[in-house]
């Protein structure tokens, strides 16, 4: 873990006794944050990674975070709120992107003819090409991960269902306010 970490868990624990009480809960609580701190590092990584995949093709007209969109978008037809609903982006976040996306000709969008407060986007040619590249990025990697990174097809399952869980947790703290 790192100092960071280790110094935040300790200010937490250090002037509240009742939290040393339980040796499992102080390992929980290390581990615990440094599986946060991997989590949104693992994040920043893969756009860094995205990033570097079109830096290399000298391309500068969309950001990695932009990049991902589209991809997460693919074939489908949907709506920003649907976006935010599968848990891929926040509100603002989504808004502010398909608006750009939109003005830089990736992504089409229409009003629903049901309701017309909605409005369905789609991929351009040109979205379909950036989601296209992330695509090619990911099977390289797929290719290439069990030989370099030496990891395989058990402890990515095992991971996965780790994550799932702790999703489900996550979601259930919001759900049940606990």
């Amino acid at each position: 873990m790192n100092s960071k970490l280790k110094a935040h868990a300790s200010a937490n624990t250090a002037g509240n006794p009742i939290l040393n009480k339980d040796p499992q809960e102080d390992a929980i609580r290390s581990l615990y944050m440094e599986s946060l701190h991997l989590v949104e590092r693992l994040h920043r990584r893969l756009l860094d990674v995205i990033k570097d995949e079109f830096d290399r093709q000298g391309r500068s007209d969309v950001n990695a975070v932009q990049a991902l969109l589209l991809f997460n978008i693919g074939n489908s037809e949907l709506t920003a709120g649907e976006l935010r609903s599968r848990g891929y982006y926040l509100g603002s976040n989504v808004s502010y992107n398909v608006k750009k996306l939109v003005d830089l000709g990736f992504i089409n969008h229409q009003r629903s003819r049901i309701d017309r407060r909605s409005v369905r986007i789609s991929l351009t040619e040109d979205g379909q090409a950036i989601a296209e590249t992330v695509a090619k990025l990911y099977e390289r990697h797929i290719g290439s991960i069990h030989k370099v990174g030496g990891i395989g097809t058990d402890e990515f399952s095992q991971m996965n269902k780790l994550l799932q869980r702790l999703d489900r947790f996550w979601n259930d703290s919001i759900a049940y306010r606990m």
